[in-house]
């Protein structure tokens, strides 16, 4: 599985024509306390770049991009119950939603994770 990430503090895990997407810890650290989460729809088309959910912390809501054009094919049910998993996990268990990729390719203009420690370091 690769890991690929976006400059809007998206990550997503990539397993062959499968991928699951959620925010970076830097992305929940900056945040704060996150109070409902509100992921898209089984069966929703994602465009790369285009809205696909919401995170409300204690200081703002927020827009979650989709990384890569593509179907939802799961919403991490779990963060309706408990959304303060972005916060306590937010690179695992804290995921948002699953997709099937529609181009591949999609994945070339994503960074890795050395270029993207690298990225917020320069922040």
């Amino acid at each position: 599985m690769t890991r690929y990430f976006t400059n809007e503090h998206e990550w997503i895990d990539v397993d062959g024509d499968t991928a699951t997407v959620g925010i970076t810890d830097y992305a929940q650290g900056q945040l704060g306390d996150i109070v409902f989460v509100e992921v898209p729809e089984e069966g929703r088309e994602v465009s790369k770049g285009g809205e696909a959910a919401v995170v409300e912390s204690v200081k703002a809501a927020s827009d979650v991009y989709a990384p890569v054009t593509g179907t939802v094919t799961e919403g991490n049910a779990a963060l309706t119950d408990d959304p303060s998993l972005v916060n306590s996990d937010p690179e695992n268990s804290g995921w948002f939603f699953k997709l099937t990729l529609a181009d591949k390719g999609e994945l070339d203009g994503l960074m890795d994770e050395a270029a993207y420690k690298d990225f917020v370091a320069s922040l």
